[in-house]
């Protein structure tokens, strides 16, 4: 946390804005669309919820095809399955970790064969990497299939000099408590097409008619975020250039105090890149004597969390029915790969004892 949350927070309290909705509502979004320059954003409860919203105002539904990349956290597609309509995994490249683009172009021959052009691609930037867009807008581009990005965890992260979560139809943000930066739990729907986001405002507050009494035609959702949550959001956002400073200085840290070990490697970045670097993770050749699972138990013995990086999604029980277009390369990056601690309040002491115990785990 920062200096000013508690300020907005009092704001809400001392007005009596409680509910959601609110001046901290409209005003966090303006920061965010300031920050990303992007015309309209809508604040919600969750990335999951604006993931959600995306695709009902794309009209997907029961049978429908949507491309979702298999190397990323369930809630990437989870909101598929909501809708009844079938997801069809891309496996990623070994240069960002991100969707294949040629396995992109696969699913979509796949769907065509059964005379259904996918209803839409979502796009990751896995732990604030920004993946191929070049390639991947010119596919969905060529293909006129609408393209959501799914940057729930690459807030700040830039590809060609542009903001992710920018490139595609709409954009889904996530400001979850484990975040760049956070509201406790929260996100947003963000695009260039402003009646986009007035539906999505609509749909998310319970799709409430204009009308002097309760009126319904369409099934809404309470999705709107507090208050309250928007108010830590305004004071978070005057941190953000900060936050991913602090988390690239935390990756730099690891490279240079054990990337020059043999058979380490960490997750790429391009020239046209640009990450946030919200988790530093980090590869361990299978012909060393360690291992991922044995540098994390090492680790928690010392009492320091890391995490495996993303089961793949083809791999996952709920998920296993579903087509999937697989290179193999985000298996060996499941097998072979560690997010180290990332977070923003790392001391320089912290990162040397990681370190420390990371190479002497590698000897």
């Amino acid at each position: 946390m920062g200096s000013s949350e508690m300020q907005f927070i009092k704001e809400a309290f001392d007005t009596n804005w409680i509910a959601p909705l609110g001046p901290n509502v409209d005003g966090f979004e303006h920061d965010i669309e300031k920050y990303l320059n992007i015309k309209s954003s809508a604040a919600l409860s969750s990335g999951t919820a604006a993931l959600h919203l995306a695709l009902i105002l794309l009209g997907v539904g029961e049978g429908d095809f949507v491309i979702c990349p298999s190397f990323t956290f369930s809630a990437s597609a989870n909101p598929i399955i909501y809708q009844k309509a079938t997801p069809v995994f891309v496996d990623c490249e070994l240069e960002s970790w991100n969707m294949n683009p040629d396995q992109l172009e696969e699913a979509i021959q796949y769907c065509l064969r059964r005379n259904k052009k996918p209803k839409a691609i979502i796009v990751v930037h896995l732990y604030g990497m920004p993946a191929n867009m070049d390639a991947i807008l010119k596919i969905a581009n060529d293909q006129g299939i609408p393209l959501i990005e799914d940057a729930a965890e690459s807030l700040g992260s830039k590809y060609n000099g542009l903001h992710t979560g920018t490139f595609g139809t709409m954009g889904v943000l996530s400001f979850n408590g484990n975040k760049i930066i956070t509201t406790s739990g929260g996100g947003a729907l963000i695009s260039d097409d402003a009646e986009l986001i007035r539906k999505t405002k609509f749909l998310a507050t319970q799709a409430r008619d204009n009308a002097p009494h309760y009126q319904h035609s369409t099934i809404g959702y309470n999705y709107r975020l507090s208050n309250i949550c928007a108010g830590i959001g305004r004071g978070q956002m005057e941190l953000i250039d900060l936050r991913v400073e602090t988390r690239r200085q935390n990756f730099q840290y690891y490279e240079k105090n054990i990337g020059e070990i043999d058979g380490v490697g960490f997750q790429p970045e391009s020239a046209k890149s640009f990450s946030n670097r919200w988790l530093t993770a980090i590869t361990i050749d299978p012909h060393m004597n360690t291992s991922p699972a044995k540098i994390r138990m090492v680790l928690e013995e010392n009492n320091i969390e890391s995490r495996p990086v993303w089961k793949p999604l083809h791999l996952q029980p709920i998920f296993k029915p579903y087509p999937a277009f697989l290179t193999g390369h985000s298996e060996l990056i499941f097998n072979s790969g560690l997010c180290l601690p990332s977070g923003s309040s790392l001391t320089s002491s912290q990162l040397e004892q990681i370190c420390t115990i990371v190479a002497k785990t590698c000897n």
